[in-house]
């Protein structure tokens, strides 16, 4: 098939595009930097530079490749590690994602109906956002918390907007879990490496993982079957913080995570720090799994921090 994938670059669009050209794909990859064009090239794909959040240079992009389905991975690029001037400014930062959820699914829907390409398969979340009722791990029936009173909410209104969007639009959406892997947990290792990431109260909140060659992999499947609805693309293994901190700390070398009362978290950090220790709900993978044939290569985080971190 042609495959249009929107956001060529970031940590896991890098992954897809090999993978789609190894099945045989014709592949059309974009960036919003013109210095980035060789990348897309080395990893096989015809690059095009795009803005995401101007309507034309969307359609335009999409009308040259007319693609058979398009693969929305538009993120902003994260502060680097220790960027202080980033971390400063990561409220523009999580704007940009906002309107690249929002303003960039709408472009692309919009030249997806113009050109007449039928199928969209579109980034989603799901990793420690299931609401916070009932048990600790939630399906693709269970809403998303949208964090009404934090900092989380827009994002979270986000992130349902491009569910609700892209599957009635008969496409797919899906919840990846935490990334994990070269360029997508460097920031987290590092903070675990100074001992600013700490466990926070009980740690019962649980998050899902997902390796970036596993979430990859299921995009892949999901592009070629055409998938519709909503699946979470996560690992076999949703977990509590007070086990999964202390074995990412462990497997890179760290020491041991300190631990702080809620309180302080909430004072220091913020509510949505809090919530993902304590509250956070993790999520189910069996139905990607059954109706994508879906094998992951690190069936669990445990394996995958080990191996699959470098």
């Amino acid at each position: 098939m042609r495959v249009f994938v929107a956001g060529g670059t970031g940590v896991l669009g890098r992954r897809l595009v090999p993978q789609l050209v190894a099945r045989g794909h014709q592949v059309t990859a974009t960036t919003h930097d013109e210095a980035e064009l060789d990348l897309l090239d080395r990893l096989g794909a015809d690059a095009l530079v795009m803005d995401g959040l101007d309507a034309m240079s969307v359609g335009e992009a999409v009308a040259e490749a007319w693609p058979d389905v398009i693969a929305h991975q538009m993120t902003p690029r994260s502060p680097a590690p220790g960027d202080r001037t980033g971390l400063r400014h990561l409220d523009h930062w999580s704007a940009l994602a906002i309107r690249l959820l929002t303003e960039g699914t709408d472009h692309l829907l919009a030249a997806a109906e113009a050109t007449g390409v039928a199928h969209v398969v579109a980034q989603s979340q799901a990793c420690w956002n299931g609401v916070r009722e009932g048990g600790w791990v939630k399906s693709e029936s269970d809403p998303l918390d949208l964090h009404e009173g934090t900092a989380a909410h827009e994002a979270a209104l986000a992130i349902r907007y491009v569910e609700d969007t892209v599957v009635r639009a008969g496409g797919a959406a899906l919840r990846y879990g935490a990334l994990y892997g070269p360029g997508a947990s460097d920031d987290q290792v590092e903070l675990i490496r100074q001992r600013k990431l700490p466990l926070v109260g009980n740690g019962a909140g649980h998050s899902s993982w997902v390796h970036l060659d596993d979430a990859a992999h299921a995009t892949v499947l999901a592009v070629e079957q055409k998938a519709r609805g909503v699946f979470n693309i996560v690992d076999d293994e949703p977990a509590p913080a007070r086990e999964w901190l202390p074995h990412l700390a462990a497997c890179v070398g760290a020491k041991p995570p300190m631990r702080v009362p809620t309180w302080v978290a909430r004072m220091l950090a913020g509510d949505v720090t809090a919530i993902k220790m304590t509250e956070g709900r993790g999520f189910s993978n069996v139905k990607a799994k059954w109706e994508l044939s879906w094998e992951l290569r690190y069936p669990s985080w445990r394996q995958g921090f080990e191996e699959g971190l470098a």
